[in-house]
């Protein structure tokens, strides 16, 4: 599955002695005396059929994680080849999905009237001789999309959903079966693929043109579910949800109210479903950010994900995850004698003023974003406080915690201060820059001065209590590779001369 438009190897140049422009393509359609064999998909229709039936599924997301789990197993590792992993796709939401055959038919009409390739329908259509589609999309899907491009009678060569040969094999033979060797060799063939050029080479005539609107959309590009933003728009390929929500943020979750909780597995349910409608919110927030910044900003920091991506809207579905997931972890982590109707008021006064937190972030300059950029860590440390009780060295944890995300976002956002002597040896102050700082060992040092002041008020026995160990040998494991690094470096300035 993709989370972002990625453009398939059919539609990239290839350099074969085949490659048309769409004009000439058209005057070959308009002037071939011979049969004609075009391509469907980014041809004639310049979208993909078969991932827009897929995407035609409902409801999507259920269909989506479906096939979520087929392309983690990856069935045609064993049965069929590589070739034959879009037979598994189709196959399996026409199989656990078949209503999905109605609403192909529903929205092909729509498809077709927006996407169809107008220049080349037309010249199609006003053929007087042989013309056929050959396409290696799949018959239930083609057949539908083809008589809404006005072509219903046309000759359809196709694949076979259930027949992984026709995959395996290819255009070709499949265009020799249908059509016969001689119409073939006949013919001229017009399409995108660089797969097809084996039928390219054996006709008489073959055009592989790139058609400037042509537009690979994988299926359920449009279908949110919380951290899909996150992880293919906002922060791709950095694991960001996985060493930064689950390994700190959730991890500090836990530590700071499991001690508290009278059933723990129920609780860490419950606390799991708290990240996940926090999330929904703070991530419609890093969405504000990019559409913010593409509006106002003179050169917005947006990953290439974010003009492609159908994700980078404002939409209701992230705040139906976040009252759905916010209302089930209140339940499951609701203390005996505890009020339902209190708790899910709370939880979603936390969600609005972190939102609203992050809409003025969004919307004052840069400079003075450091301010309620505080507060939004702070939320992400200590949402769950506002249902759940805590254990008393929590307040050093998330103090901790608030100052090691603060203080690299303020000399990133503030440069030219002047925090160490300059190197050069003129005098004159240097810049750190944020990437350079031991975070981790600040954010040890912090919680154990934090930690000290607690045992003040608390007592003693705070210090030697288990979450308190955990953390400070959690942050310490974090801080290893820097506190040993800032070993090496010290020295004993009465040694030297």
């Amino acid at each position: 599955m993709h989370d972002s438009t990625i453009v398939p190897e059919s539609l990239v140049a290839c350099g074969s002695r085949h490659d048309t422009s769409p004009a000439e393509a058209l005057r070959l359609v308009r002037s071939f005396d011979g049969p004609v064999l075009l391509d469907l998909d980014e041809t004639l229709y310049l979208r993909n059929s078969t991932e827009d039936f897929i995407d035609t599924a409902w409801p999507g997301f259920a269909a989506y994680a479906v096939l979520r789990v087929v392309e983690t197993v990856k069935p045609w590792r064993w049965i069929g080849g590589e070739a034959t992993r879009d037979n598994w796709r189709i196959g399996t939401t026409m199989a656990l999905f078949p209503w999905t055959m109605v609403l192909w038919r529903r929205r092909a009409r729509a498809l077709s009237a927006e996407f169809a390739n107008a220049d080349l329908v037309d010249e199609a259509r006003s053929r007087a001789g042989p013309l056929a589609i050959v396409t290696a999309g799949f018959r239930p899907v083609v057949l539908p999309l083809a008589a809404e491009l006005g072509l219903a009678g046309t000759p359809v060569v196709s694949a076979r959903p259930f027949v992984p040969a026709d995959r395996r094999t290819g255009k070709l033979h499949m265009a020799l079966r249908d059509l016969g060797g001689p119409c073939v060799g006949a013919s001229l063939v017009v399409t995108d693929s660089v797969d097809d050029l084996p039928l390219l080479d054996r006709a008489a005539r073959g055009a592989r043109t790139i058609w400037p609107a042509a537009h690979y959309r994988p299926a359920f590009s449009a279908v949110y579910y919380p951290g899909r933003y996150l992880s293919s728009v906002k922060r791709p390929g950095t694991s960001y949800i996985r060493r930064n929500i689950l390994q700190d943020d959730f991890l500090i979750w836990i530590l700071c109210s499991l001690p508290l909780a009278g059933a723990p597995v129920l609780h860490l349910a419950g606390l799991f479903l708290l990240l996940v409608s926090f999330w929904a919110v703070y991530e419609q927030g890093y969405v504000d950010n990019d559409l913010v910044g593409a509006r106002h900003e003179d050169n917005p920091r947006l990953s290439a994900g974010f003009h492609r991506s159908e994700l980078a809207r404002r939409t209701a579905a992230p705040w139906l995850w976040a009252a759905l997931c916010g209302l089930g972890g209140v339940a499951l982590t609701l203390p005996p004698g505890g009020s339902f109707v209190q708790g899910a008021a709370l939880w979603s006064a936390a969600l609005a003023a972190t939102y609203i937190v992050f809409l003025v972030f969004n919307r004052v300059d840069k400079a003075t974003r450091v301010w309620p950029f505080a507060a939004l860590q702070f939320a992400r440390g200590a949402a769950f406080a506002a249902v759940l009780p805590a254990v008393p060295v929590a307040v050093a944890a998330i103090g901790a915690y608030v100052v090691e995300k603060w203080i690299p976002y303020f000399v990133y956002r503030l440069p030219g201060q002047p925090v160490a002597p300059s190197r050069s040896g003129g005098g004159a102050a240097a810049v750190l820059e944020p990437w350079t700082l031991p975070l981790h060992t600040i954010r040890l040092v912090f919680f154990a001065i934090l930690t000290a002041l607690v045992a003040g008020t608390a007592g003693v026995q705070a210090l030697l209590a288990w979450p308190t160990l955990a953390l400070f040998g959690l942050m310490a494991f974090r801080a290893r590779k820097e506190l040993s690094a800032l070993a090496g470096q010290a020295s004993w300035i009465a040694r030297r001369r």
